[in-house]
């Protein structure tokens, strides 16, 4: 009789531990969001371009494509500050734009196609003799994700990348349908997955011994 009530009693705390487990792999599914993609599309300084001849346009025209693959959580994004540098190595600056802030809804793809002045002397400079240039853009900016009806803290996103273009001063036409995403060095942070393999693989185990 004492045993079929200790049996009873691990049973039933084993089952609480199971349904415990899920409830919390179902929430961690259903509040984790991913940051957007951010992807440099369009990039063209006419300074650059051998066809114009136009050594005085200090114009460099870029498109900024944000894609938010959530389905279900909304972003709201702070100003989104890019800096443009004359190579790789950040040595020298070309110029800065801010994009003003705004909510990005769910799944939803967004494009802001803006112009800026940049130091001209140093972009001729990068220009190799096939005419071809690398130029580095970063991108800072903060997130709030909105699920549901409440909206999370707001978190830091830093990306960067490296952009080529031709002797026409834009993007070559092998890269112009990806574009160049715009990427973080920091790793990714794989902690809450690993946590809820290690959980997922446990429960598993509990099953099989009380079938």
């Amino acid at each position: 009789m004492a045993d079929r009530e200790s049996g009873g009693c691990c049973r039933c705390c084993f089952s609480f531990i199971i349904t415990l487990g899920l409830t919390s792999l179902f929430m961690w599914l259903s509040l984790r969001a991913d940051n957007p993609k951010c992807t440099i599309k369009h990039f063209y300084l006419p300074v650059l371009d051998k066809t114009l001849n136009d050594s005085k346009n200090s114009s460099l025209i870029f498109e900024l494509k944000l894609d938010n693959g959530n389905k279900d959580k909304g972003i709201y994004y702070d100003p989104i500050n890019l800096t443009f540098y004359d190579n790789p190595n950040r040595s020298r600056l070309l110029g800065n734009f801010t994009i003003p802030g705004f909510r990005q809804g769910q799944n939803k793809k967004a494009k802001r196609i803006e112009t800026l002045q940049v130091n001209t002397s140093l972009a001729t400079a990068r220009v190799s003799p096939n005419g071809s240039a690398v130029f580095r853009v970063d991108m800072a900016t903060k997130l709030r994700f909105r699920i549901m009806f409440w909206k999370t803290k707001r978190h830091n996103l830093i990306l960067s990348t490296s952009v080529e273009v031709d002797e026409h001063g834009a993007i070559p036409q092998r890269y112009q349908k990806k574009g160049f995403r715009l990427k973080s060095a920091a790793p990714e942070h794989g902690g809450g997955c690993a946590l809820m393999g290690l959980l997922v693989g446990f429960m598993v185990l509990v099953l099989l011994n009380f079938r």
